[in-house]
């Protein structure tokens, strides 16, 4: 009697298509180039999940100055301040691209989460990976020198070492939101840049390329 095949392994859980289907009570929304997603100081009550393009995360101080703390593209969450009892938004979301999202109310949300085991570990993972990425961020701002905190920006913007192929592509991004991002002048960005450039670490060429030789700079004592 032959043997009977393998069952196969259940393959990664495909949160996309788990939120385009599964009935949760949202929209898909649209933000060209520049639109602000939501604004700092206005009511929290949304989660999104970015389908396609960038988000910037900023935040304005009393004294007016701007700060850049992240950046997020296809497959994170945004947002998700609301389900700990944030009632105000603490940043402003604004598109650095043509950017596509699912908005998922609050209250769905949390019924979802509970209800759906898969789609709860995926946004556990999320939530931890975006916890080790502020503390290595932090790391990297008292203990790196400005060069290498702006190589390391632009290889997690091109989602160096992540499981889906890197963007290496970049969208369109001022030296000025680079140089808030990293915490240095935009002159400075500016120099390393050109330095990059001319080591053949990243291109110019109808965007900004950037090579995986870009960790030499990283890995550099």
């Amino acid at each position: 009697m032959p043997a009977k095949p393998a069952a196969k392994p259940p393959g990664p859980f495909d949160v996309h298509a788990f939120l385009d289907s599964a009935g949760v009570s949202r929209r898909i929304v649209r933000f060209a180039r520049g639109a602000v997603v939501f604004a700092q100081g206005s009511p929290a009550n949304s989660v999104f999940y970015i389908q396609e393009g960038g988000v910037k995360l900023s935040v304005l101080s009393s004294a007016g100055k701007e700060a850049v703390v992240a950046i997020v593209g296809s497959g994170d969450f945004v947002g998700e301040g609301c389900l700990a009892g944030q009632l105000l938004r603490m940043g402003t979301a604004a598109a650095m691209t043509a950017t596509t999202a699912l908005r998922i109310s609050k209250r769905e949300m949390m019924r979802t989460l509970h209800e759906q085991s898969a789609l709860s570990d995926r946004f556990i993972a999320h939530m931890l990976a975006r916890n080790i990425r502020i503390e290595e961020d932090l790391v990297d701002q008292l203990f790196n020198s400005s060069e290498k905190r702006l190589a390391r920006t632009l290889l997690l913007l091109a989602r160096y070492g992540k499981d889906d192929a890197p963007a290496r592509v970049l969208p369109n991004l001022s030296q000025e939101t680079l140089a808030e991002m990293v915490g240095t002048t935009r002159s400075r960005v500016n120099f390393f840049m050109n330095k990059f450039r001319k080591l053949g670490l990243i291109e110019y060429n109808g965007g900004l390329k950037i090579n995986s030789t870009l960790l030499s700079i990283v890995l550099h004592d």
